[in-house]
């Protein structure tokens, strides 16, 4: 059982636009840093909350913004807008930056491995570690462009990838992340297939009657949240090397 991390202080990464700040509920830091984005639907940050707070309970520091993938750009200004506060901001929320892990769930997760993979994202920046949850890697990223996939099979990954997608996804077929994990070159790369749905890797359910992600109730998907957050965890603490 992990802790029960303190409430979400929220701030603003850029104008008008809010990241909850995850801290542990005891200990002191500085604590490894996972920066997590949501999928497609529209400033979503509520819908991690339970992912974040048991990923925090594991003694982690973990922001997740809002953004919109409706805007023209597809949500490109905010997500680097909100790395870029990450990077340069979580030493200020208790952090440590040398343990710095860029993840996402659906969409977020295509996002946050092609940034942290891609050769235009500067060594100074690039995060120690990345976490795709239950994502598609052979459409183009906004952030950078192009897709993640093809670019990994030509070359290895720069930085340690963790993988998760379960075995009961209707959305995104498992089998995407598959190809992605056949295809990386870096030997650090783990993959985790929990028995679970889209929803259920993030500690959630989706609940058709408001078209939205709840905390989950079935024992597949808190167990399979739970898995996730373990392997956010794990992530954050090998990047130290």
């Amino acid at each position: 059982m992990t802790m029960n991390p303190a409430p979400p202080e929220v701030v603003e990464y850029a104008p008008g636009r809010l990241m909850d700040v995850h801290r542990p509920a005891c200990g002191v830091g500085p604590w490894p840093v996972v920066l997590l984005w949501h999928g497609r639907g529209a400033d979503e940050r509520d819908v991690l909350r339970p992912l974040a707070n048991e990923a925090a309970g594991l003694g982690l520091l973990v922001l997740v913004p809002d953004w919109r993938s409706d805007e023209e750009d597809g949500g490109r200004a905010h997500l680097l807008a909100s790395f870029g506060h990450a990077r340069h901001h979580a030493a200020g929320y208790g952090g440590d930056p040398t343990r710095f892990v860029l993840a996402g769930w659906s969409l977020g997760g295509r996002e946050a491995v092609a940034l942290a993979t891609h050769p235009s994202t500067p060594a100074e920046d690039r995060p120690t570690a990345a976490v795709g949850i239950a994502s598609s890697y052979v459409r183009p990223a906004v952030t950078t462009g192009e897709p993640p996939l093809p670019l990994l099979a030509g070359r290895p990954s720069p930085v340690p990838l963790w993988l998760v997608h379960g075995t009961r996804d209707d959305l995104v077929p498992a089998e995407l992340t598959r190809e992605l994990s056949e295809a990386v070159g870096n030997p650090a790369s783990r993959l985790l297939e929990p028995d679970t749905d889209h929803a259920g890797v993030v500690l959630t359910e989706f609940d058709p009657a408001i078209s939205r992600c709840v905390p989950a109730r079935a024992a597949h998907a808190v167990d399979a949240g739970r898995a996730t957050a373990r392997v956010l965890s794990e992530a954050a603490r090998a990047s130290a090397g």
